[in-house]
């Protein structure tokens, strides 16, 4: 175990470099054919990857290319999986849903004096 081997399972090397949280939805990801090495698809999670090779693949919203620096021999920390790759996707704008969130207006909630005046039926008491 000293020497390092010279290709690695693509589902391993995509569990190690810590793209997916388990090894068995790397593979699924694999299996279903959106993986992609140096630009051929993929549909086996046993493929053999190395160091030079470019990954494609859909990762939540984006599409992610990375270039295999290393293959690693462990599913280690974040700082030493970020070792492992180089990521050459473009850089994406954060888009949020929500432009920002809204002012305080001074309104809220009713108080008890105002619930008790407004009527189930929508009516108002002027007592």
């Amino acid at each position: 175990m000293t020497e390092q081997a010279s290709a690695l399972r693509v589902d391993k090397w995509l569990w190690y470099a810590r793209f997916f949280k388990t090894r068995g939805l790397s593979a699924k990801l694999v299996s279903s054919g959106k993986l992609r090495v140096n630009s051929g698809p993929v549909a086996k999670p046993s493929y053999q990857v190395k160091p030079g090779d470019v990954l494609t693949f859909p990762q939540e919203k984006d599409i992610r290319v990375i270039r295999i620096d290393a293959l690693g021999e462990r599913r280690g920390p974040a700082t030493e999986a970020a070792t492992l790759y180089t990521d050459l996707s473009p850089p994406e704008k954060k888009q949020t849903d929500f432009p920002e969130n809204p002012k305080f207006e001074g309104k809220g909630r009713p108080t008890k004096k105002d619930r008790r005046q407004i009527d189930p039926f929508g009516r108002t008491r002027l007592d």
